[in-house]
């Protein structure tokens, strides 16, 4: 039947979408802003056609770029703008996947409810710090002594809908923050149905770094994905990297959690060896949780180019009936004053031995077609929200 390799270029978003202004991410474009830097060089990426997408060709050039004509690159490419409303990880994967979002998921930009905080406190068994909207890094900067000096749990959230717990794990071992954090998602529900509670252990002497042992722990879909079709029609899902966190488990049949994209890279080509019919579903976070949310252009431009550098063995590895997907999930403009996502277009890049190259599917409504496209590829019947991009399923 064939495989589809489906990669998430985790916040590369391709533009500011007509409502960005509401998010206040008017003007925001990551890929544009990632190739202001000497850094970025994407020729492979550019062959498949990712800079002839609705708003990037003459915006966006990198090393040597933009000698491609318009229709002699070797993908189908388009954007995708988003319907639900929202620019966080789980409300643009889940939409993705065919499940957008009637209602956002809630965020707290004051912090969390006295309630909420308590029943947290007493269930954990532990004080709580801080309570407020805080960047990562700076978090455990500001409050990590205190953390480690009285064993209080660090609780902050994001311009997000997440509950964020750190700890040190010289006091805090990583696995039993993790089982405060389970805790917290059992609390936050209904009002408090926050997208995601996040792990987030640190490390060493002050001021502190984070452990590449984040967790995340979803709400379950509220609805069917393309993950449960697939599983249900008997096909291997298997995910990459926190895709199995951001649908909790759910219509996984394996997976392989990562530390940063490189691995992420390494399992996606050992995964490619494999013999199986179905998806695998792969994100690769440190574009966002490393470069976007820190604001830096230069990193998120090395870290588009080192994985334009592995497109050929990425391309050598598909089969004849295989196609590979190249996407996004929202922005996370590192070169804006926000430290948070941006309410973005993203961009879709696919290539299969069997496609047919140079075509530009133009801007499309709905995340979703992605994932009724790939349902349509292995020709399942499905009620996913979104339409089949008939120039990759004709």
């Amino acid at each position: 039947m064939g495989r589809v390799f489906l990669i998430v270029l985790d916040s590369c978003g391709v533009g500011a979408m007509p409502d960005a202004a509401k998010y206040g991410d008017e003007g925001s474009f990551t890929l544009k802003s990632a190739a202001t830097s000497e850094q970025f060089s994407m020729p492979n990426a550019e062959k498949l056609g990712l800079f002839h997408i609705d708003g990037v060709r003459g915006e966006v050039c990198g090393s040597g770029l933009g000698g491609v004509a318009a229709d002699s690159f070797d993908g189908v490419v388009c954007r995708l703008a988003e319907v639900s409303e929202g620019k966080d990880t789980t409300t643009g994967h889940w939409e993705i996947a065919g499940l957008p979002l009637a209602k956002p998921f809630p965020t707290f930009p004051k912090g969390f409810p006295k309630r909420l905080i308590n029943a947290l406190a007493k269930e954990t068994g532990r004080g709580i710090l801080c309570n407020k909207p805080y960047s990562g890094t700076d978090v455990i900067r500001d409050y990590g002594k205190q953390q480690l000096a009285t064993g209080d749990l660090i609780v902050y959230t994001s311009a997000d809908s997440v509950l964020q717990i750190a700890a040190h794990d010289a006091l805090i071992p990583t696995e039993q923050l993790y089982e405060y954090c389970e805790i917290a998602r059992r609390l936050c529900t209904g009002a408090y149905g926050v997208g995601r509670i996040i792990a987030r252990p640190f490390t060493g002497e002050w001021p502190y770094t984070r452990t590449a042992l984040r967790h995340d722990f979803s709400l379950e879909p509220t609805g069917t994905t393309l993950l449960d079709v697939m599983k249900d029609a008997g096909l291997a899902v298997r995910s990459v990297g926190k895709i199995v966190d951001i649908f909790a488990g759910r219509g996984i049949t394996s997976f392989q959690r990562t530390t940063c994209n490189e691995e992420g890279i390494d399992v996606t080509l050992a995964e490619m060896k494999e013999d199986f019919d179905g998806l695998c579903f792969t994100n690769l976070v440190d574009f966002d949780m490393k470069y976007g949310h820190r604001n830096d252009i230069e990193g998120y431009a090395q870290a588009l180019s080192y994985f334009d550098s592995k497109l050929p063995e990425l391309l050598a590895g598909l089969r004849a009936d295989d196609l590979l997907m190249i996407t996004a999930d929202h922005g996370c403009d590192p070169a804006t004053a926000s430290t948070d996502h941006s309410r973005e277009y993203i961009p879709l890049v696919a290539y299969g031995p069997k496609l047919k190259g140079g075509v530009n599917a133009g801007t499309r409504v709905g995340f979703g077609d992605i994932g009724k496209t790939i349902a349509a590829y292995f020709g399942i019947d499905n009620t996913l929200a979104g339409r089949v991009i008939q120039e990759i399923v004709p």
